[in-house]
């Protein structure tokens, strides 16, 4: 049983479901999501379940980048559209 992250602060645990049964709700709720047609969201996502959540990016018109996480969890968003988005610009200290 894992937790599975539906919005900033959410997340859901099934207790006595099996692993396919928390994927499938990951699944879903991403689908219904992208089927909104919102041009940019993010979420935590489940690395065991990281290439079906691409291909059905693929296929509803999204792409995806991948912005860190750990061994289990991948920080995922999720952009409409083909246009590459701008880059993700962060402030690096130099040391001297």
């Amino acid at each position: 049983m894992r937790h599975i992250h539906l919005d900033d602060g959410l997340r859901l645990r099934f207790p006595g479901r099996t692993e396919d049964f928390d994927q499938g709700v990951e699944i879903g709720m991403i689908a219904v999501l992208m089927d909104q047609g919102l041009g940019e969201f993010s979420r935590w996502i489940a690395r065991s379940n990281l290439s079906q959540v691409e291909a059905i990016a693929k296929q509803m018109g999204y792409r995806i980048e991948d912005n860190g996480g750990d061994e289990e969890w991948a920080d995922i968003t999720f952009l409409h559209g083909t246009a590459k988005a701008k880059p993700k610009l962060r402030l690096v200290h130099s040391v001297g």
